[in-house]
């Protein structure tokens, strides 16, 4: 009997507790973002089944189940073998799977599953199937231990199809990516903004990343180390290639560095960075601003300097971040691929004045603004964009 694996089972989570065309269209959405990493990734496959709760690759390559636990909304996934719906074609792959599985002396529990309509159950399927392969192997002297067995077997027989599978990969979950709209990221070469951007796409947005350009307050370096953290959040996205907006900002910073007090700079220059991000926004049609601020993590992102930076601008900015420490923060980005480009050397803003306001009044900020004029810097900052191609 051949027991190779043959295909890859897919569980998705909370898509399952969305109304019926709502789960329609997020499925459709779950195995196009499927497709093209396995495309990406050179994977060949012969068929994706869409049942009830499960998505099915038909493909016997081992690389797909490292793929596929990359897609967002993928909550974990098994390489398995195919088998017919019933205990008895179970049973005997079940047994063929044991004998290579189980050492001797080892203890092992079958862990049955059925859906659908049948004429038996799921303790009957286990019965079946843990007699097959304690038969098959009684020359390595197994054991039975459901409670804390040395190897396991799962069983999944549904309406149409019957699966036996050892190991359950967990994915990252979280909702397929394009099914909570388009929102502007923007992404700096630090370690908390991509992570920021990666967070709102495991919610489903896709982004549209926007590197502010500090120079020649900052350097060559930080806007490379920007832009292969915008590479690495790219490859979580296959198929939806990034319009990647590079926007000047150093003749705002020496606007204000001129004339205005500087220990208000780096809050009227996140002021700054919000208008030209709504000006993104709206061209680009989004639906909102994410940024990487954390609450009290740096003086610009204390509470009452982040009332202060938002007032009076209309628009949805989203702080994914904001109840995060910093531990939290680089735990993520080591995991998704950001840390290392993240830590690359580079020159922090020489903009950033030595005693920073961190309790900010609103009307003081506005009286600042008054000295400059910020429609004009605004108009100057979004006549040089610059679009980046990978």
């Amino acid at each position: 009997m051949n027991c190779t694996n043959d295909v890859v089972i897919i569980r998705y989570g909370e898509i399952a507790l969305k109304g019926k065309y709502v789960r329609n269209r997020y499925e459709k959405t779950l195995i196009l973002n499927i497709k093209s990493m396995l495309d990406t990734c050179g994977i060949k496959y012969e068929d994706i089944i869409r049942d009830w709760g499960r998505i099915y690759i038909k493909t016997a390559d081992p690389r797909a189940i490292e793929a596929v636990v990359k897609v967002f909304g993928v909550v974990s996934a098994s390489p398995a073998v195919t088998c017919e719906p019933t205990p008895e074609s179970a049973a005997s792959v079940s047994a063929e799977i044991g004998r290579g599985l189980i050492k001797d002396h080892e203890s092992f529990a079958i862990r049955p599953r059925r859906s659908g309509k049948h004429s038996f159950s799921s303790q009957e399927i286990g019965v079946a199937c843990g007699n097959a392969v304690f038969e098959h192997i009684k020359d390595k002297y197994p054991r039975v231990d459901l409670t804390s067995p040395d190897k396991e077997i799962f069983i999944e027989i549904r309406q149409n199809y019957g699966f036996v599978f050892t190991d359950i990969v967990y994915g990252i979950g979280g909702l397929p990516l394009g099914t909570q709209g388009r929102m502007v990221a923007l992404v700096s070469g630090g370690i908390d903004s991509p992570v920021a951007a990666w967070l709102m796409m495991k919610r489903g947005c896709e982004i549209i990343p926007v590197f502010i350009n500090n120079q020649p307050y900052s350097d060559e370096a930080s806007r490379r180390k920007a832009l292969e953290c915008i590479k690495v959040l790219q490859s979580w996205a296959p198929g939806r290639p990034f319009t990647v907006y590079e926007i000047p900002d150093g003749e705002s910073l020496s606007a204000f560095l001129s004339n205005c007090e500087s220990r208000y700079t780096c809050l009227l220059c996140r002021r700054m960075m919000y208008r030209i991000a709504h000006g993104i926004m709206n061209k680009e049609n989004a639906c909102g601003i994410i940024t990487g601020s954390s609450l009290g993590q740096v003086a610009s992102q204390t509470a009452q300097n982040m009332m202060a930076e938002t007032s009076g601008i209309h628009i949805p900015i989203y702080h994914p971040l904001i109840g995060f420490d910093k531990t939290e923060i680089v735990d993520i980005a080591r995991n998704i691929g950001t840390y290392e480009p993240s830590i690359l050397p580079g020159t922090d803003c020489k903009a950033v004045p030595e005693k920073p306001s961190t309790s900010a009044k609103i009307s003081r900020i506005y009286h600042e603004e008054e000295k400059i004029d910020i429609q004009e810097l605004l108009k100057y900052a979004l006549s040089g964009v610059r679009m980046v191609n990978f």
